[in-house]
């Protein structure tokens, strides 16, 4: 059978998986927060694997490997956003739901609004969630149409439009449900598709399995298997840094800080769940397959285009070509899917989410000023949704830059809302007045340090873009700006009741001590200046030095995040905090007419 008839007959099935959901969510979701927040229903398995699979989408499936053919395993220390995402979890997810349970939130310009008493800050997360959905959608739907071009054969232009009307149709007709289950099964699609991909790749005849590989990994040149240096003077990255690969981290980092993952958890039935997505998950389960198997595709591409097996132009063309020219028909079919899969698992819930904040931050409150039934709330919500996705598409029709580096610059519109979050959940005094003007300055820095000057000091757009807004609100604070009474009366009781139902037993407290110490070392180590190390550090098993490094400090990570998830008690819930949750309420928004 043509392998074309494979990827046709498998894409037609996930299609018809796809658009099954959609419809049970149009015919069953009634309310506004069950289109919106799933009715705060989310069950365990479904979050644990869609919450997964939309951290790390498209992006990682095809921008990774494209990139470490492209800079080598320098680049590979990026697959330490396995631990890096999730960390971010660790330090927000559960006081997200918790504060939802308790006020009733259903977008975070809710949670930001009431807990800074202005309304600024609203729409300030409004521009945020925009731009991140617009920016990050696209490079997935970027994604898309290179591998449909690639695999199938059809135009870019058709098949970007082709793959975006599939995650339209299901996320506008069942919301973020359907998007949840959906993300189920695009879970399993994304690792499976990258495991199989690397498999086939390094037992290629051309590579010759594990020792042709190792021994091919000899002759390549040693820029593409050495950290630069500490820092580049300068604009431009300068290469990848020690300080860049940092910094790109913190932009990674902004993926489940952004609005689009507090809206998710406020769905959560529980927060059970959380402490095993951030560590088996994503730390363990994709950490496999980032850590090795994208490392055997884009080191195998390497390889491949010095033996002159293929050629690729740009990092986008990389995976694509290395299906068509190794995978035979089925397996084509299942990896094709899985690309797929990884593409739409992050589009959707962001457009989905991204769609929901407008309609309930801008429309409801504003324009309808909160009325209006729940099924006036539910189909304005999905012209918002087409609105995004339509932006997201023009997005990805006019970008030329490379996939991942696109990605970067809108997760950095979710780094910026560490600055709102530190205040709301960990008590960060600064004024509301400062958060404001810190996220307008962070935004500007945002744009200025991507599109004028691009990455000062080889110092990626999310620190800049962070550190401006920190600087901008202390700023705020040190000029003797205030709250009135009104915010701060409002702001300690929500202090007080987070740290009664959240505060650590006492073995909780030690481990919190071990890790502010613990954490930070090991970011020196294994992302900041201490890679340095790593670059004649020692090797075993055939890998060289840089990968060696990678691979013992992404094992300490596992350890790190257990003992940070678990001990520390930064994501675990008793039973006493949900029972808390669910009867300590004092709901404080509306949802509908």
């Amino acid at each position: 059978m043509d392998p074309k008839t494979w990827v046709y007959i498998l894409l037609g099935l996930y299609i018809i998986y796809c658009f099954w959901w959609g419809l049970r969510g149009f015919f069953t979701e009634k309310k506004a927060s069950g289109y919106a927040i799933a009715g705060r229903s989310i069950p365990f398995i479904a979050f644990l694997m869609a919450a997964t699979a939309a951290s790390f989408s498209g992006w990682t499936f095809i921008g990774h490997p494209g990139l470490i053919w492209k800079a080598g395993l320098v680049y590979a220390y990026a697959s330490f956003y396995v631990l890096t995402i999730p960390i971010t979890g660790a330090f927000f997810a559960k006081r997200n739901w918790l504060m939802g349970k308790r006020y009733g939130f259903i977008t975070p310009g809710d949670m930001f609004a009431y807990y800074y008493n202005n309304e600024a800050i609203r729409w300030l997360t409004v521009l945020a969630a925009f731009l991140y959905s617009i920016f990050y959608s696209g490079l997935q739907l970027i994604a898309a149409a290179k591998l449909f071009y690639w695999v199938a054969g059809v135009p870019q232009t058709y098949g970007l439009i082709f793959m975006a009307f599939i995650v339209w149709f299901y996320v506008v007709t069942g919301g973020l449900k359907a998007s949840t289950w959906v993300g189920v099964l695009q879970f399993l699609l994304l690792v499976g598709g990258i495991v199989l991909l690397g498999f086939y790749v390094v037992t290629s005849d051309t590579i010759g399995g594990w020792s042709g590989f190792v021994t091919s990994m000899g002759s390549i040149e040693e820029k593409y298997m050495k950290v630069p240096g500490l820092i580049h003077f300068g604009l431009g990255s300068g290469g990848w840094t020690a300080v860049m690969i940092l910094t790109y981290m913190f932009a990674l980092m902004g993926i489940q800080s952004s609005p689009a993952f507090t809206l998710w958890n406020f769905g959560l039935a529980s927060p059970k769940p959380l402490a095993w997505q951030q560590v088996f998950m994503s730390t363990f389960i994709v950490g496999i397959a980032l850590f090795f198997f994208t490392a055997f595709q884009g080191i195998g591409a390497r390889i491949l285009m010095a033996a002159g097996e293929i050629a690729p132009k740009v990092d986008g063309d990389v995976v694509p070509m290395l299906m068509t020219k190794f995978l035979p028909g089925p397996v084509l079919g299942l990896v094709f899917l899985g690309a797929i899969a990884a593409i739409h698992s992050t589009a959707a819930p962001y457009i989905g989410t991204g769609g929901t904040i407008i309609q309930r931050d801008v429309w409801w409150r504003y324009v309808r000023k909160q009325s209006g039934s729940h099924s006036e709330q539910i189909w304005t919500n999905r012209v918002f949704a087409t609105i995004l996705a339509v932006a997201a598409v023009v997005v990805s029709l006019t970008s030329t830059d490379a996939i991942v580096m696109i990605g970067g610059f809108a997760t950095a519109f979710g780094t910026i809302m560490y600055l709102a979050l530190l205040g709301v959940h960990w008590g960060f005094k600064y004024p509301s007045i400062g958060v404001v003007l810190g996220l307008i300055a962070a935004i500007v820095a945002c744009f200025l340090t991507y599109y004028v000057w691009q990455y000062p000091l080889s110092l990626h757009t999310a620190f800049w873009g962070i550190f401006t807004g920190l600087v901008v609100a202390y700023l705020c604070r040190g000029l003797g700006m205030k709250d009135s009474e009104e915010t701060q009366a409002r702001q300690k009781e929500v202090r007080e009741w987070l740290d009664s139902v959240d505060g650590p037993s006492e073995n909780g407290k030690k481990w919190r001590a071990r890790m502010k110490i613990l954490v930070p070392a090991w970011y020196f180590m294994a992302l900041g200046p201490g890679i340095l190390i790593g670059n004649n550090a020692f090797s075993f098993c055939g890998f060289p030095a840089i990968w060696s490094w990678q691979i013992i400090w992404w094992m300490v990570g596992i350890v790190m995040m257990w003992a940070l998830c678990f001990k520390a008690e930064m994501s675990t819930t008793s039973e006493e905090q949900i029972r808390r949750a669910d009867t300590e309420t004092m709901d404080v928004t509306k949802e509908a007419d």
